[in-house]
């Protein structure tokens, strides 16, 4: 497996059922690293401002204060995953030195077979937790498997901290297809981020700037402005509990 960053020119959905209906879908563009290497293209830096570049301080624990690929490592093992596995970062990029991205993924690898994911979830109020992903005894995981999770971290102020997650991958060499369900009786969110893999280039970066100019600024201001047509069709504001003491739940 390369340690050469890629590009994931992704699309992202987000379609809320329930009753109150609302939907929508947009442009965004990932990165996908070995977070335990520094290469990549001039135009792409790692813990030093760039055009596009990641920092270990944005991922891995506390937000702001990560820890990059130590947390995941030790949140793997702690979790009784194998030794061993090859450890990919997938995350939006910092945009001259702005970031934010509402979920990062932290794959494990063994040879080609995922055998691990750590969703990253950061919500717009400074705030992350985390959800581990994997079959029983870490088997691969294939494109049919659903893995649960019960939901115990704030994320919308138009959703109860309540009901669970089904997380599904289907992480080939060509192509990332995520998808990401919300169940909670009849309400319920599912969002979804796909796209093709091609090495990080330098003209990636300078499209993707032009195309989506500070691509993070632009991720918030679209979450905010679907908050407030989801008020305006009615939505109930929701007081944002405090994070579960846990970084990680499985």
């Amino acid at each position: 497996m390369s340690a050469w960053p890629e590009h994931v020119a992704g699309e992202t959905t987000h379609a809320r059922r329930g009753s109150i209906a609302h939907a929508f879908r947009y442009r965004t563009d990932y990165v996908l690293i070995d977070p335990e290497t520094r290469q990549g293209p001039w135009l792409f830096s790692r813990n030093a401002v760039n055009l596009a570049s990641v920092d270990d301080r944005c991922h891995g624990g506390v937000r702001g204060a990560g820890e990059g690929a130590a947390w995941a490592r030790r949140a793997l093992t702690e979790a009784g995953a194998p030794e061993g596995l090859s450890l990919r970062l997938l995350t939006q990029p910092r945009f001259l030195g702005v970031w934010f991205c509402p979920v990062s993924f932290w794959l494990a690898f063994e040879g080609a077979a995922l055998r691990a994911v750590i969703a990253e979830v950061s919500n717009t109020f400074g705030e992350r937790h985390s959800y581990l992903c994997a079959r029983e005894g870490f088997e691969p995981i294939g494109p049919a498997d659903r893995l649960a999770a019960r939901k115990v971290f704030h994320v919308s102020p138009f959703q109860d901290v309540a009901g669970g997650y089904s997380f599904a991958f289907d992480i080939t060499a060509a192509r990332i297809a995520i998808r990401i369900a919300l169940s909670d009786g009849p309400e319920g969110v599912i969002a979804t981020l796909t796209g093709p893999r091609a090495p990080l280039t330098n003209r990636a970066i300078l499209a993707a700037a032009l195309r989506r100019p500070f691509g993070p600024l632009r991720t918030l201001a679209l979450i905010y402005l679907n908050a407030l047509r989801l008020r305006a069709k009615g939505a109930a504001y929701r007081a944002r509990p405090l994070p579960p003491a846990h970084e990680v739940s499985r």
